[in-house]
């Protein structure tokens, strides 16, 4: 991402000596590991489609070949979605809501400026992501699996038990029934582990060097979470919610019944679940698009998380 914002702010090309001063996670690479990083990486944008161009404006070729990413190609066309694609990409926009990446795209614009390259702030509307990783160790744990950088950390295998350090080479992040999981190499274990962030205790440290690890095929990752993931838990509550005509698509695939009320413009549907709390979460989420009718203790819940939204400093 941050190489992205780098090439698409710059007005002209980017020198790889710039991009190496100005993205981070490069500065502190050796010359070998930043050509390898730097390699990988465009590699990996080019491969999902952003379309990297190399070149520049010295009619002579005495300045060195710089980088760039053309705007008009690199947004999508107009793009119309089914109603359960909508909901697979309404539940990507929530998971993306966090400050992180916006502060790290103005200090690339500043650092680009620094060094005398014109950056066209405007472009950034077309990556604009917003990330919500509400645990304390979903940002170092996101950096440790960009670097490939080996972490520490105490990990409470309940939210009784005494925490166990752990030392773990990170593959990946992801999000299990509401909750932020970190998946790789236990290497005290000498096996692939799951650990559910929220019962990491204290900072994750650094445990290595960055690039020091092979990540394994994404399959091989996949198959790995999809063994470790906790067994789903059998729904034995049923909320009734309204929800508005053409919204909370998310909901309405989980629905077991569905009343369509063409009058007033909503639906009502029913909902398994497990945790008031995380039900109460998801359905803030969705605004005013819907509304908790029962039961009393999931309305409690909704309206708690509403009035402590409202009581935030602005």
């Amino acid at each position: 991402m941050n190489l992205v914002i780098c090439l698409l702010v710059a007005r002209g090309y980017v020198p790889k000596s710039r991009i190496r001063e100005v993205v981070g996670g490069y500065g502190d690479q050796s010359d070998d590991a930043f050509e390898r990083m730097f390699e990988r990486d465009k590699e990996e944008l080019r491969e999902v489609g952003i379309p990297i161009e190399t070149g520049g404006f010295d009619p002579l070729g005495d300045e060195e070949p710089g980088y760039r990413i053309l705007r008009h190609e690199f947004e999508l066309p107009e793009i119309r979605l089914e109603p359960d694609e909508a909901a697979v990409v309404g539940l990507a926009a929530r998971v993306w809501q966090h400050t992180y990446l916006s502060e790290a795209s103005s200090t690339a614009v500043l650092k680009l400026q620094a060094v005398g390259v014109e950056a066209d702030t405007g472009s950034l509307g077309a990556v604009e992501p917003r990330v919500g990783g509400e645990e304390p160790a979903f940002w170092p744990l996101w950096e440790a699996v960009r670097d490939r950088r080996p972490v520490t950390f105490l990990h409470r295998k309940s939210s009784t038990s005494e925490p166990l350090e752990r030392h773990l080479q990170p593959w990946s992040v992801l999000s299990w029934h509401g909750r932020w999981y970190v998946v790789g190499h236990d290497t005290g274990r000498d096996a692939a582990r799951m650990f559910r962030m929220s019962r990491i205790v204290g900072d994750v440290r650094p445990d290595g060097d960055a690039g020091s690890y092979q990540v394994p095929a994404p399959e091989t990752v996949r198959e790995a979470a999809a063994s470790l993931a906790p067994p789903e838990r059998s729904p034995v509550l049923h909320a009734l919610i309204r929800v508005r005509h053409g919204s909370g698509h998310g909901l309405r695939r989980r629905a077991t019944f569905v009343a369509t009320d063409a009058m007033t413009g909503w639906d009502e549907v029913t909902v398994p679940y497990t945790s008031n709390q995380a039900l109460a979460e998801e359905l803030v989420s969705h605004g005013a698009d819907v509304v908790a009718a029962e039961p009393v203790e999931l309305r409690d819940a909704v309206v708690e998380r509403l009035r402590a939204i409202l009581a935030e400093p602005a």
